[in-house]
């Protein structure tokens, strides 16, 4: 049943839980073959990190993109595998790869492999570079980008994520990003929350992991996609594997343009959004967003069942 106002849209990180994907791995045959190939991909028993924990290794950059990955692009699969075929598709920064897979741009195991190096020189770039990230509530864009220009610490402040139209997440160095905090509660937002990150995401500082990155992404094989796929760094749709590839290389150190994706994906006639991946982040932004249009999650075998 191909939908045409239906998107998938994939979450980033953030969105992870212990015992995330169990049922999956137990009870279908995607699951377990998937998984099976993660730990040989992984070099590391990423099942029992998923569905044992503990908490804080889960939390660990190198393991939660791969961890989300793998349990979204499963029950994305099952989806398809239902005969329902989205008319387009997004995901919030590492839920671009979970999105790009179930558009046929690579296959599972070359979106993990993607996936494990940008993770691993995340990880890597957080360590060179002490950086955070902090969501900022109920303050303008243009604001924000004011208040991150005055920054004179020396460090780097910069938006990360355009998340609604009244939250915004900002990225750097952490003295830069506690000024940015400060001066955006003196001038009127609700509230300034450090986020628990291991790095400054979407920022110059993580330019030590492009190379590694973009050396990947340029010898393996992508395809052009079946579906249209919202980019982060344009908010607009891409379906050609050179443009895919730039953009990816590209969205380390940009901003997610989450607001302005759905803004584009409604403009388009998209009034059905389904979350496919753990966690509800992706449900709350989109209410934030546009209350009009239909939001629902698929996080477990149960749901997958049910949807119809």
């Amino acid at each position: 049943m191909h939908d045409l106002n239906t998107a998938f849209i994939f979450p980033g990180q953030a969105s992870q839980k212990v015992g995330m994907g169990l049922d999956l791995f137990q009870n279908t045959e995607i699951g377990k073959k998937y998984y099976d190939e993660a730990n040989d991909i992984m070099e590391v028993d990423i099942q029992n990190i998923s569905f044992n924990g503990p908490e804080e290794q889960l939390t660990q950059t190198q393991y939660t993109q791969p961890a989300i990955y793998i349990v979204s692009v499963i029950l994305g699969e099952l989806l398809l595998e239902k005969g329902f075929k989205p008319a387009a598709a997004a995901g919030h920064s590492l839920g671009e790869y979970s999105a790009l897979t179930i558009g046929k741009a690579f296959d599972f195991k070359t979106g993990l492999k993607l996936v494990k190096i940008r993770a691993e020189n995340m990880q890597k770039a957080g360590k060179i570079q002490n950086g955070t990230m902090a969501a900022i509530i109920g303050i303008s864009d243009d604001k924000i980008l004011q208040i991150c220009k005055q920054c004179n610490s020396g460090g780097v402040a910069v938006p990360a994520n355009f998340n609604t139209p009244n939250q915004i997440v900002i990225s750097g160095n952490v003295d830069a990003v506690e000024f940015v905090m400060e001066e955006a509660k003196r001038s009127g937002a609700l509230k300034a929350i450090k986020l628990n990150v291991s790095g400054a995401f979407h920022s110059p500082l993580m330019s030590p992991a492009r190379e590694s990155l973009a050396e990947i992404l340029n010898s393996i094989e992508i395809q052009d996609t079946v579906i249209p796929i919202y980019s982060n760094v344009s908010a607009n749709p891409v379906t050609k594997k050179n443009d895919i590839v730039n953009r990816l290389i590209e969205q380390l150190e940009m901003p997610v343009l989450w607001c302005k994706i759905i803004t584009n994906m409604i403009k388009n006639n998209i009034d059905n959004f389904v979350e496919v991946g753990p966690g509800r982040v992706l449900q709350g932004l989109n209410r934030r967003i546009d209350r009009s249009v239909n939001i629902s999650g698929i996080e477990n075998l149960d749901q997958v069942t049910q949807y119809v």
